[in-house]
């Protein structure tokens, strides 16, 4: 069965060697926002031949493909998702590295008011919320 992955990169037209179906398949089911040595890590448990630099070279050329979204979180190594149509923002838990998607309509609307207050129409953003949570 195919992936996500593999499906976005056929109908881009990437080339997929069995190595990379492994790492498609594998991103495909991640839950989290894997960096490149986590990634790495899960691929090994299926193929112990693939190398890191080649998880490095796929993830790279699945990110200049379009097919994944590259995050550069603060103080952190850059993680990974699949780029998806939908857009989301994220909220990073400091401590446990924990990562949460939301969508905020009140939010989306207040950023393109804050666009328009200043003589913008938005066309792209993205936020990133830091925090710790907090004891029940």
């Amino acid at each position: 069965m195919s992936s996500n992955i593999e499906k976005k990169c056929k109908d881009k037209g990437v080339k997929l060697t069995d190595q990379r179906k492994i790492i498609a398949k594998v991103m495909s089911e991640s839950t989290d926002h894997p960096n490149v040595d986590e990634l790495y890590n899960r691929v090994s448990e299926v193929d112990k031949k693939i190398s890191i630099a080649t998880v490095y070279r796929t993830v790279k050329l699945f990110e200049e493909s379009g097919i994944l979204a590259k995050h550069d979180f603060k103080g952190e190594k850059a993680r990974y998702e699949e780029l998806n149509e939908g857009h989301h923002d994220h909220l990073i838990d400091i401590k446990s590295g924990e990562i949460i998607e939301f969508v905020d309509n009140e939010i989306e609307e207040l950023q393109k008011k804050v666009a328009e207050k200043y003589g913008y129409e938005l066309v792209d953003h993205k936020l990133e919320l830091y925090g710790i949570k907090k004891k029940s």
